[in-house]
């Protein structure tokens, strides 16, 4: 056997693509499976963001660029950001990278060693604690609860921090659960940091664009008092259906700037030429797509919501945002993983066991409904009709 680092050990993964690809290979066999599991929108990127990058293929754009990204594209996302600081933004504390995992690895890569704690949520997007773990630093997870709609509580937040804390991961709208923590837990939060000046905080606003029921996004980089060490994460490939683009962005604190640039210089070199153009035609163009898309994803939420709650053994809060429903079923009597692995291999259903996000993911699971309407219909059917059948 190959002598590996030990670090690679401490690396986990993301069940989403293990499923996709169970899924597959179950497809490739003539079996039907509707795939609730993977976390990406089912629209095709806007057209006119792809004409953008085919146009800057055919204008000669082919060669390396900078590597915190293109001047232009880099004014545009600190003017897109603008919005949610209510303040103006230096285009030069713009890293643009590709896709937002590495924002997160870049900043956990800053302050994770061993004898650092960095605070995240769990459940939580699974690469949090997996690079925390990588890093050598220890994963301090901050429970996130369905009482609160998965919010989490800046008292606890806050009652978790130590000297040792160097970093704090927060995500709202947030992957799995699809909660969203309120604007009073967001303020105690930075009010209480204030005992706390050598912490470094990491907002997760991926999903920024995507709330439901009038709620307007509450982004930490309107706190003037916590800019100068907070990360905000964001990119293009949940609000522009663009994950397979690579676009992700992040806004740094003065300081970080060079060591993040030098970190991108030692690994991903720049972000690809075109791809950066059409993310200046997703910031500065036409959003009526990304409109569109949040009334189907709205249409299909309730759908998903009431579908659950009406089948034996299965509650779910409404969430506030993204594109995931989290249910609770705890009364099936099945574990998360039972019920990922039952469903998938019986009645066709591709979701994600709650596990998979941290321990505190237990008794839950991810349902996307990044698929259509009709589909997640038949997917209900088929949940409620197995559950039926091995009771």
């Amino acid at each position: 056997m190959l002598p590996l680092a030990a670090a690679v050990s401490r690396l986990g993964t993301e069940t989403a693509f293990e499923v996709l690809a169970r899924a597959k290979a179950l497809e490739a066999k003539g079996k039907s499976v509707i795939n609730l599991g993977i976390g990406q929108p089912d629209f095709p990127t806007p057209p006119h963001i792809v004409e953008a990058a085919v146009k800057a293929l055919r204008d000669g754009h082919h060669g390396y660029t900078p590597a915190n990204g293109i001047p232009e594209l880099r004014q545009a996302v600190a003017a897109t950001l603008e919005k949610r600081a209510g303040a103006a933004l230096d285009p030069d504390r713009v890293v643009v990278v590709p896709g937002g995992k590495v924002t997160m690895f870049f900043a956990i890569s800053l302050f994770g060693e061993p004898g650092a704690e960095i605070l995240y949520p769990n459940p939580g997007f699974p690469i949090y604690e997996s690079v925390i773990r990588y890093s050598g630093a220890t994963p301090v997870p901050l429970p996130l609860h369905e009482d609160k709609g998965f919010a989490f509580s800046a008292e606890e937040v806050l009652a978790r921090i130590t000297e040792r804390t160097r970093l704090i991961i927060i995500n709202s709208p947030a992957n799995p659960t699809g909660g969203v923590v309120p604007k009073e837990e967001l303020d105690r939060l930075v009010e209480g940091l204030e005992a706390w000046p050598h912490v470094v905080v990491m907002s997760d606003e991926i999903y920024g664009e995507m709330l439901y029921d009038g709620l307007e996004h509450s982004s930490l980089l309107a706190y003037e008092s916590l800019r100068d060490r907070l990360i905000l994460l964001d990119g293009c490939s949940k609000t522009y259906a663009m994950t397979g683009w690579r676009l992700g962005y992040g806004y740094w604190p003065k300081e970080l700037v060079e060591p993040v640039v030098r970190l991108a210089v030692n690994s991903v070199s720049c972000v690809n030429a075109p791809t950066q153009w059409a993310g200046i035609a997703a910031l500065e163009g036409p959003q009526d797509a990304v409109a569109e898309m949040l009334r189907a994803f709205d249409q299909r939420r309730r759908a998903v919501v009431a579908g659950l709650n009406a089948i034996e053994g299965i509650s779910c809060v409404t969430p506030k945002g993204a594109f995931y429903a989290f249910p609770n079923i705890g009364k099936t009597g099945l574990s998360a993983k039972q019920m990922e692995q039952g469903l998938l291999a019986e009645a066709g259903v591709a979701a994600i066991a709650g596990t998979s996000f941290g321990a505190e993911g237990e008794g839950y699971l991810r349902i996307s409904y990044a698929n259509s309407l009709e589909n997640i219909e038949l997917a209900l059917e088929r949940i409620g009709r197995w559950l039926t059948e091995r009771a």
